[in-house]
């Protein structure tokens, strides 16, 4: 009995990580092993044009933290639509995209090396229309005696362009 199970577990293993790739592209993700080097200019405040026949889409890094708490840097977030990431960004930074109209599944998740961390990611369908600028906060909520948790909020035209002047640009590549 206990060699079948082990037997089974050894060949359900790769099925499952296959399976749990699927979701997660389904979901908007994008494939784990992708990494992003960032770099956020608090100076730059760039605002996107919107290409004919596509729609713009800003995306704004924030953190919530405990008060009492020091923290040693801050968390890198990638965002992915439709199963590919399309960038990252941090505290106080934005960066925008265009899309395709039509309906999308976005993704957003920390970018870590430990593994707990690399699994906090969240994600939410949205619509868009041809012309049109979309807003969405990326929040970490990072806290000592809860779990790390991270949310998608859409947010009103006149919050995100309020966010464009006062967060700095993001920047971001893949790293080699």
């Amino acid at each position: 009995m206990i060699k079948t199970l082990v037997v089974v577990l050894l060949f359900a293993g790769p099925l499952w990580a296959q399976d749990q790739a699927a979701a997660l592209a389904t979901a908007g993700c994008g494939a784990d092993k992708v990494e992003f080097e960032v770099k956020k200019d608090k100076n730059q405040h760039l605002r996107g044009q919107v290409e004919p026949g596509k729609a713009l889409v800003y995306v704004f890094g924030a953190e919530t933290r405990d008060a009492d708490v020091f923290y040693f840097g801050g968390t890198t977030v990638r965002l992915g639509i439709d199963g590919a990431w399309v960038g990252a960004t941090q505290h106080q930074s934005y960066f925008f995209f265009p899309v395709e109209p039509g309906g999308h599944r976005m993704c957003a998740g920390w970018q870590a090396k430990i593994a707990r961390f690399a699994r906090v990611r969240t994600a939410a369908s949205f619509s868009v229309q041809a012309g049109e600028v979309y807003y969405f906060r990326v929040v970490s909520e990072m806290r000592q005696k809860r779990e790390s948790a991270i949310k998608i909020e859409p947010l009103d035209a006149a919050e995100g362009e309020l966010l464009i002047a006062n967060f700095g640009l993001s920047t971001s590549r893949t790293k080699k």
